[in-house]
């Protein structure tokens, strides 16, 4: 016990005078913000993040949702190389364990005599931006535990690698490493009534509602009235996320701990939509990563290929703290980074969704491998369908009122194996190459490159039947008749080779 205690003591004394680390990682939001060339809303306080350090041009998630997403972030790994990669996954009787050697990255803080922390980044407004205990009614006290934010982890792991929900329970000159979990998209949804008090709270913080017919939407979806003000609500989370981020940036000069806090802005993943939240192209796993602190340098743009677990290595440097060998992010932040050549992302089952993609994206090209290519895009999934937005889409797919270009990229029964998409020449990927001859040589390169990065990372096997039917337990036990409906059509599909 004095062996452990003396240990403890020297990590925080070693500690002492270390930046303290700040991520906001915020839910279903792509890169709309005014540094990255939103004219629609003002984002002052993300922009004075750029402004003031390096923002990334093209920052990308290893997986468009979620669970995978953040097990892959908090563990600097590739959710596919450590089990990780099917969302809401490990739930059920069946766990799914780290690698022996894989540390979850608050750890590492923890064990370097660093405060972690998991929460708001306010003391008295969760990660809504709402006073605790709302909508019920007044402020209402709730625990420490209460106050943590979204872990959302597929694998099993010790809630003590959190010391708190907010830096303020520290010691004196200890520094910390916190988590700032935001709403993001996710504030604009709900039924009607949730949505009209959404709008109200617009108004009333922001002093007026984003105009639907000021929208841009891709040029895939129709701007039809609930599209548009879904857009516009989707706005107005973005301009709540960015009061957010300000009232945390002032609580942290108030204190006098901005100078010495590397703050990193992220989103776990792109629009909740229904080509992007789930899928690779760029509205599912593009996302804004900004990085302001000591160190950093300031107006700086990054054009090179980021993944987002490259998070871990570069916070652990900056802590000072060894990045591990076996981490597959880097700190791109180090003199000797070598920028990198490419960007992987994978997509897996979703809920009771089966599903496999992989993605990989170079300089110019994006190149994606369909796994289930006699399925449509839009699957059966009880949660995206359970979307305002989707069930329009479906409606006007029923009625034929759908434009062609939507009804080829969201409503066609099968798709192509094979996708690669030039970017800059077509920024939506509307314009699939894989079919042209003049691009042969590119594909085949893309394909190369794809089999050799599941190689090196392990590309996992097919979920076996005894896990999904361990997990959909979970589903099923809520008692959703659509759910059921879903898994028994995957099942069908399957035994059909589809």
């Amino acid at each position: 016990m004095r062996t452990l205690l003396c240990l403890l003591l020297a990590a925080a004394a070693h500690a002492a005078g270390r930046p303290n680390v700040l991520w906001f990682i915020v839910d279903d939001m792509s890169a709309n913000f005014g540094c990255y060339g939103e004219k629609t809303v003002a984002t002052p306080n993300v922009d004075r993040l750029a402004r003031e350090g390096v923002r990334f041009s093209r920052a990308y998630v290893t997986a468009p949702v979620c669970s995978p997403c953040r097990s892959a972030l908090v563990t600097g790994m590739y959710q596919t190389t450590i089990g990780a990669h099917h969302h809401r996954s490990g739930r059920g009787e069946l766990k799914i364990h780290l690698p022996a050697e894989v540390t979850p990255t608050p750890k590492l803080f923890q064990q370097a005599g660093y405060y972690t922390c998991i929460g708001s980044g306010l003391p008295d407004l969760d990660f809504r931006g709402l006073s605790f205990g709302q909508p019920k009614g007044k402020k209402a006290k709730a625990s420490s535990a209460a106050r943590l934010g979204k872990t959302d982890y597929n694998f099993e792991w010790d809630p003590a690698i959190y010391d708190s929900h907010d830096w303020a329970g520290r010691k004196d000159g200890q520094p910390f490493f916190m988590q700032v979990q935001l709403h993001g998209g996710k504030l604009r949804e709900g039924s009607d009534a949730a949505r009209a008090q959404y709008r109200e709270r617009v108004k009333k913080e922001l002093g007026a509602n984003t105009d639907p017919a000021k929208v841009t939407l891709p040029p895939y979806y129709p701007r039809d009235p609930v599209l548009l003000q879904d857009w516009a609500d989707y706005l107005d989370a973005v301009r709540l996320t960015d009061l957010h981020v300000g009232r945390v940036l002032d609580r942290l000069e108030k204190e006098g701990q901005l100078a010495n806090t590397l703050v990193i802005f992220m989103t776990d993943h792109g629009i909740s939509h229904a080509r992007g939240k789930q899928f690779l192209f760029e509205e599912g796993a593009h996302v804004p990563l900004v990085m302001r602190g000591p160190g950093v340098p300031a107006g700086q743009v990054r054009t090179d290929l980021v993944e987002h677990i490259d998070l871990a290595a570069v916070s652990l440097a900056a802590a000072g703290i060894g990045v591990p060998a076996w981490m597959q992010g880097k700190d791109v932040l180090a003199a000797s980074y070598r920028h990198r050549e490419e960007a992987f992302s994978a997509r897996d089952r979703c809920d009771e969704t089966t599903e496999k993609i992989r993605s990989l994206r170079t300089d110019k090209f994006i190149y994606i491998r369909n796994y289930h290519p006699d399925r449509p895009h839009l699957q059966p999934c009880a949660y995206k369908d359970g979307k305002q937005i989707v069930q329009k889409l479906r409606e006007l797919h029923a009625a034929g009122k759908l434009p062609e270009l939507s009804e080829r990229l969201l409503f066609s029964p099968t798709r192509p194996r094979e996708e690669l998409y030039e970017l800059a020449a077509d920024p939506w990927q509307i314009r699939n190459l894989a079919g042209d001859p003049a691009y042969a040589a590119v594909l085949e390169d893309h394909r190369r490159r794809l089999d050799a990065k599941l190689s090196a990372t392990k590309d996992p096997a097919p979920e076996s039947v005894a896990m999904y039917d361990s997990d959909m337990k979970v589903y099923v036990a809520k008692g959703n008749p659509e759910v059921e409906r879903n898994i028994a059509q995957m099942k069908k599909w399957a035994a059909e080779g589809k």
